[in-house]
């Protein structure tokens, strides 16, 4: 993995950048409800989902959360770090065999009001389907310092 110092005024606005995809597999499934501990039918039980609407399991939401932002993950920036997410959406379900892939826009920036010399930065992260619909939508806010206070 890359170590790079990116600082706040080099987040250009409107930038965008796509992840390779990654495939969701039925491990992917049992293994996320492992971890979680949500076993709910709408993600491990086929037969009962093969009487539902949607007709076959559905990812957890979280776990395509996770994947989709594990994508994005190839820089360790020093300068900057995560201060959460925004505005989460899960727009459409993620079955097993569907490939996504992350979209990142750089949406915003702003002085940071609460801490001198940095910045917040606001990625703007769109989790495709192999449709290039998109699956989940929500905000990465990032602190970054400004090149003035390096």
């Amino acid at each position: 993995m890359e170590t790079r110092e990116i600082y706040y005024e080099d987040y250009p606005l409107g930038h965008v950048r796509e992840t390779f995809g990654r495939t969701i597999t039925e491990t992917d499934f049992v293994v996320h409800a492992g971890h979680t501990g949500d076993f709910f039918p709408h993600h491990l039980d086929a037969e009962w989902c093969a009487t539902q609407p949607f007709g076959q399991r559905i990812a957890h939401g979280t776990m395509i959360f996770s994947i989709g932002i594990g994508l994005t993950a190839s820089l360790v920036n020093p300068v900057a770090f995560s201060y959460g997410y925004d505005r989460l959406r899960f727009v459409r379900p993620v079955h097993i065999g569907d490939t996504i892939r992350t979209r990142v826009t750089i949406s915003s920036k702003e002085p940071d009001q609460k801490r001198a010399k940095m910045g917040r930065v606001v990625e703007t992260c769109e989790v495709l389907n192999q449709r290039d619909e998109v699956v989940l939508a929500a905000d990465h806010i990032l602190i970054a310092q400004m090149k003035d206070a390096a």
